[in-house]
């Protein structure tokens, strides 16, 4: 029989407790990692819904992984490399640990770059100073809004069913909407398709909530002034926003107005800044791999999620092809979805995120989740910028 030692002031499972799943041989500790070595006695999943809980009361995240250790050879002094099956249990901290610069930094400088686009919006001249940019507060608001919200939906509910998760980060991009939205890591495994289904839809409905509001308060307020250097300009180019059925629900129902006869008025961009939100919102619900869409799927049908993943691609290239063949839209509205057909296929290949345990959902997250995807195709438009020439 084999005796193990335990390392000196170990606080994880004892090795007597992992039996008859994994049976210890050695333990080693790397800087609070502790590493488990041995032999599996079943297979990984079985192993994992074993394990999973019992490291998780002692405060780690648990994976069966394969180590490779160096040790000279005692007759020739040349390293030998020998691999090994280990079980690594890394401290877990849901909280945020020390102050996050890199969230801070990434974040003031999309407040940066949305404010830059923001005077776009509102034709302002060449940048000159700091404070001109000050001039775009109000789509840079309503963007950062909208994408803040949506992430701290995620954050919250990773919180509440123990997941460890980072805090948002935005990713800056000095283009006309100012960034590629944010994004927050999952560090930690997730239990079960009830948190899965709850953390991934948490982004895109408080995401939809403030994307209303801020529709709402962009209609009500008053359109801008297009300058004449504007319509003059014969190398202008004018950006015709393709408005959702949300949208365009939202301008009924409060009697306001999206578009105007008048060339030189122009909606107010707070509205680009909802329309901002309600894109992004039909982006993140794409049924597939680690986006929101993909997360709601696999939570509600299981593996069966996958068949579903495998025909999205096909669906958005569908799409692409029919705009370039059979409309005449700028290439443009094309190109943007054989791009987001190539990030779906690559995405379907790496697959869901798969819980610990996979139990089926309840009726009322299968109800919501099938709303959620009905709100989702409120926020799609088949050519959502067209580019004009001046």
């Amino acid at each position: 029989m084999t005796t193990v030692e335990p390392v000196s002031g170990l606080d994880g499972p004892p090795p007597e407790s992992l039996r008859p799943a994994f049976r210890v041989t050695e333990i080693a500790e790397d800087d609070g990692t502790l590493v488990y070595y041995g032999r599996p006695q079943t297979e990984y999943r079985r192993l994992e819904q074993q394990l999973w809980p019992l490291f998780r009361e002692y405060g780690y995240e648990v994976r069966l992984d394969v180590v490779s250790d160096s040790e000279p050879d005692p007759i020739t002094g040349v390293a030998v490399s020998e691999q090994r099956q280990a079980l690594v249990a890394e401290p877990r901290s849901v909280g945020v640990d020390g102050v996050p610069w890199t969230n801070i930094v990434m974040l003031l400088a999309t407040i940066v770059t949305t404010l830059y686009a923001g005077t776009i919006w509102y034709y302002e001249q060449p940048i000159e100073g700091p404070l001109d940019l000050l001039a775009g507060w109000p789509f840079a608001a309503a963007v950062l809004g909208v994408l803040g919200v949506h992430e701290l939906g995620h954050y919250v509910l990773s919180r509440y069913h123990d997941v460890q998760a980072s805090l948002p980060y935005f990713i800056p991009v000095p283009t006309f909407i100012g960034t590629f939205g944010a994004v927050i890591k999952m560090k930690g495994r997730i239990p079960n398709r009830k948190a899965l289904f709850d953390i991934g839809v948490a982004g895109p409905l408080a995401g939809l909530v403030a994307a209303v509001v801020v529709a709402v308060v962009g209609l009500h307020l008053d359109p801008i002034t297009v300058p004449e250097r504007v319509l003059t300009d014969e190398s202008a180019i004018e950006l015709e926003l393709g408005y959702p059925p949300l949208l365009e629900f939202i301008a009924w129902a409060t009697g306001e107005k999206l578009r105007y006869a008048d060339p030189t008025l122009a909606a107010n961009p707070v509205i680009f800044g909802a329309w901002v939100g309600l894109f992004v919102t039909f982006l993140n619900l794409i049924p597939v791999g680690q986006l929101d869409g993909g997360h709601i799927v696999r939570a509600m049908f299981g593996e069966r999620s996958e068949t579903v993943a495998a025909l999205v691609p096909a669906g958005l290239f569908g799409l692409a092809g029919y705009l370039y063949l059979f409309t005449d839209v700028s290439p443009n509205a094309p190109f943007l979805w054989t791009f987001w057909g190539l990030i779906a296929l690559g995405l379907a290949y790496v697959g869901p995120t798969t819980p610990v345990f996979d139990e089926p959902l309840d009726r009322k997250r299968m109800a919501i989740g099938a709303l959620t995807f009905v709100l989702g195709l409120l926020c799609f438009t088949p050519v959502p910028i067209e580019l004009v020439s001046g």
